[in-house]
């Protein structure tokens, strides 16, 4: 397809078929066909059915669960899009998997998130699209252009919607309050805090609530869900301190092991996320919200290619009281 004079192509790998079906709709580009196949041993193996010469290349992949296997599947396919003559790779990667391993928290631990962003930059890609990163400063760790985008505006579109009164804006913990502070101001509510300790690895403890929440609707916000529970707990510890009501929003619904099923038996009303990870079992639970990002994918993909401001797409899909 020929967009402002340029050969676009628009291709998704396993991970995410249906935000990249999404991207295509809203964009106009057709997904181009490819085969990804696995050798008895696991080994990945991809053809592309159609010449990429001289094309500018858009990929789909979020590395959720299995990361590794979805990881070491892009990176096949940015080593076959470059070896086969594309002129430009951009990676839309709405969940940046490892981006948690931002920095060394103890002596000898990795910073995995900077090895990923080394790997794809060695395998071929120019450009990378996430949304919301765990830490910005994995941005830091590319020689090459990367746009994180906020999501916190389609998560207030459908709050202020419901129009939600006495609210107040909950960090899950000390780490996200910037995160929850800059949530807040779709609304111009406070902000309250969990204060938690983790005493053993994948456990929580809430030690107490810093600010006021009772006789409150309280919107527990962060970036992602994996195991819940942090947001359980602290929904717990929230409808404790006299709560009325408690929401859940984030970005990435990773929902590892059995989360889908902890939050809906939780005391939390709704739990709000987005698609960018994909996740089938999610439809089976009521409690869990999902919103869509392809519109705002598929307008960045047009941006780039006729060389507009990306900035314009946040003005589009923005919220009215945007911090």
């Amino acid at each position: 397809m020929v967009i402002n004079g340029k050969k676009v192509q628009l291709f998704a790998l396993t991970s995410n078929v249906p935000l990249a079906k999404e991207i295509s709709k809203y964009s106009g580009i057709p997904l181009s066909e490819i085969t990804v196949e696995r050798f008895a041993d696991g080994e990945i193996n991809l053809n592309i059915e159609t010449s990429v010469r001289g094309n500018h290349i858009f990929v789909v992949q979020s590395t959720n669960y299995p990361a590794n296997e979805h990881l070491m599947e892009l990176l096949v396919m940015i080593d076959a899009l470059k070896r086969a003559s594309a002129e430009s790779i951009t990676i839309l990667m709405p969940y940046y998997g490892y981006a948690r391993q931002d920095r060394k928290a103890k002596s000898r631990q990795p910073i995995t998130a900077k090895l990923v962003a080394d790997l794809l930059q060695t395998a071929g890609a120019n450009r990378v699209i996430s949304i919301d990163l765990h830490a910005g400063q994995v941005q830091g760790f590319f020689d090459i252009p990367i746009d994180n985008f906020p999501a916190g505006s389609f998560l207030a579109s459908y709050f202020n919607d419901l129009k939600l009164e006495n609210l107040v804006i909950v960090s899950p913990d000390h780490g996200g309050v910037t995160r929850a502070r800059q949530f807040s101001r779709y609304f111009d509510s406070p902000i309250a805090i969990v204060d938690k300790q983790r005493p053993r690895p994948n456990e929580v403890e809430v030690v107490d609530i810093i600010g006021n929440v009772e006789g409150k609707t309280c919107i527990m916000f962060d970036d992602m869900i994996d195991t819940a529970y942090t947001i359980i707990k602290g929904a717990q510890a929230l409808k404790n301190k006299g709560a009325t009501e408690i929401y859940a929003a984030a970005t990435h619904g990773v929902f590892s092991g059995d989360a889908l099923e902890r939050l809906q038996n939780s005391c939390i009303t709704k739990v709000v996320t987005t698609n960018t990870i994909h996740n089938e079992r999610v439809k089976n639970f009521s409690k869990i919200e999902v919103l869509s990002m392809g519109e705002l994918l598929g307008q960045t993909v047009l941006n780039i290619i006729k060389e507009e401001p990306i900035s314009q797409v946040f003005e589009r899909f923005s919220v009215k009281n945007q911090p």
